[in-house]
């Protein structure tokens, strides 16, 4: 019975360290898709390093508030979205257009802005 329960341990461990090198290898965000963190999503709708049109949205409480994003990538672009008073339970939407090429390897963020308090930062990186 000890070198069976040995023997399922063993393959379990195994398994995990597989899916942890499955996940670990798995390859780099491109630049078109969506990424979100907590209350902010960020998505792009572009192939590759050009970046034409990067969306922001900030998911709103059960209370109205005044919301705003900045987006920023690692190599010194930036752009702060409009300031806009949300509704409650609504999700609050806006544009950045960086139209331009970015090096491989460069992060693109976006963070959100609930009544003045940060409430997510989401990030990609870039690849071609």
């Amino acid at each position: 019975m000890y070198s069976i329960t040995k023997k399922i341990a063993a393959g379990i461990g195994t398994a995990a360290a597989a899916l942890g090198c499955v996940v670990a290898a798995g390859p780099p965000a491109a630049a078109e898709g969506k990424w979100c963190n907590n209350s902010v999503c960020i998505e792009t709708y572009d192939h590759g390093t050009y970046l034409g049109r990067v969306e922001v949205s900030v998911t709103n409480t059960n209370q109205p508030n005044r919301i705003h994003a900045r987006v920023w990538t690692t190599n010194g672009w930036s752009a702060d979205t409009k300031v806009e008073d949300v509704a409650k339970f609504r999700t609050y939407r806006d544009q950045a257009y960086p139209q331009r090429h970015f090096p491989a390897g460069t992060r693109l963020c976006a963070e959100g802005f609930r009544g003045g308090s940060s409430v997510g930062l989401a990030c990609v990186t870039i690849t071609e």
